[in-house]
């Protein structure tokens, strides 16, 4: 069945752009998206389809981003292991981590239509063998499926890492990572990256059947075990993940709330030469992002390109201390106004008395402790 057409995109953002084609979201920048909703800036910026990689080079400030040649090579090897003889290594992790009693498993490799790599293709393909497995039953291991799912107005292409697998009628995303479970713990901030781009192949194939029961909200993590390369399973719950990823989808999709908040004709265009290099003056390239509130988090620096022109930006803010200082100064935004209410030089607006009252025992209590620690020594 042919797809639906878009709805023809914002005028307003390919001027923003500068006329350029808008870059192609993937699973990884999805995920990306949830990691600080309240950004307006990233907001407006991905909606857009802004090439945020080639705008913080011009700006002065590239973000160290991909992984390392070694790093894949090594995930791939160890994906090609449990992978290997049609998933047979991978089947008995799922039957003990999903308690199954399987006894025949049907394997269907979605990463080709015979010699036919189309993206296309394979995502017609691979929408047919799961919609059929979900409505009449048949198939156990999709290997490779590619989803689609409409992001900001645009046709984005989902490959989940290897499989989709479908039991009684319910599928879970199996997501094969190579970073390891060392004595039953993993580094916890890549179980949180893998699990939130979990939760993007989710949300991609429920969207496609249709039915959210249909897909579990607990995907199986595979890692090796210890420092050697043999795998070892585990459930993660992902229902938190798909909350934020919903919120932040739904607001991309409503383009009108964020460009009706910005002055008409803003573009963010880097104007390139004949050789592709940009002419922009940094300063235009700034004043227009004034436009465009920033809520910086230090979190940014690991999910977005412009996380370290927004740092620069934030200094001298208490944004920039992180998350939690923030919300313990709420309604103090500068490190100057904090320490001012703290050895009580300034006394602060009528809301901020609460926070002021705590920043000045919060300094007795430390003038004190170090007083102590001094005459003590």
């Amino acid at each position: 069945m042919p797809k639906p057409p878009l709805p023809p995109p914002d005028p307003r953002l390919a001027v923003l752009r500068g006329g350029t084609p808008p870059k192609r979201h993937n699973a990884r920048t999805i995920a990306a998206l949830t990691t600080n909703p309240g950004c307006v800036r990233r907001a407006v910026l991905d909606t857009a389809g802004i090439d945020k990689d080639a705008l913080a080079r011009h700006l002065g400030f590239p973000a160290p981003f991909g992984q390392s040649s070694f790093a894949i090579t090594r995930g791939n090897s160890f994906e090609a292991q449990v992978k290997a003889d049609g998933c047979a290594e991978l089947l008995t992790l799922l039957r003990d981590t999903l308690d199954l009693d399987l006894t025949e498993v049907a394997y269907t490799d979605l990463e080709s239509v015979g010699d036919n790599t189309s993206e296309d293709v394979r995502n017609v393909y691979s929408e047919q063998q799961l919609a059929h497995a979900a409505g009449q039953g048949g198939g156990t291991l999709f290997d490779h499926p590619l989803l689609r799912l409409i992001v900001a107005g645009q046709s984005v292409y989902l490959e989940p890492d290897l499989v989709a697998f479908q039991h009684d009628g319910v599928f879970h995303i199996v997501e094969i990572k190579s970073f390891a479970v060392i004595d039953g713990q993993a580094d916890p901030g890549k179980v949180a990256a893998a699990a939130i781009q979990s939760a993007v192949y989710v949300h991609a194939l429920r969207h496609l059947l249709g039915r959210p029961e249909a897909v579990a909200d607990e995907v199986v993590l595979v890692c090796p075990k210890d420092f050697s390369n043999r795998p070892v399973a585990t459930k993660v719950d992902v229902r938190k993940q798909l909350i934020v990823l919903n919120h932040q989808l739904t607001r991309l999709e409503n383009v009108d709330s964020l460009l009706n908040e910005l002055p008409s004709g803003l573009s963010l265009g880097l104007d390139p030469d004949a050789d592709g290099r940009p002419t922009r003056p940094v300063k235009e390239l700034t004043a227009t992002l004034d436009e465009m509130h920033a809520r910086y988090a230090p979190d940014c620096l690991g999910h977005c390109e412009l996380g370290f022109y927004c740092r620069e930006e934030a200094a001298g803010y208490t944004d920039a201390l992180g998350t939690a200082v923030r919300e313990q100064l709420g309604g103090v935004d500068t490190v100057a106004e904090a320490l001012a209410l703290a050895d009580g030089s300034w006394t602060g607006a009528d809301h901020q008395a609460e926070v002021a009252a705590a920043l000045r025992t919060t300094a007795r209590v430390w003038t004190e402790t170090r007083a102590t620690g001094s005459g003590a020594a």
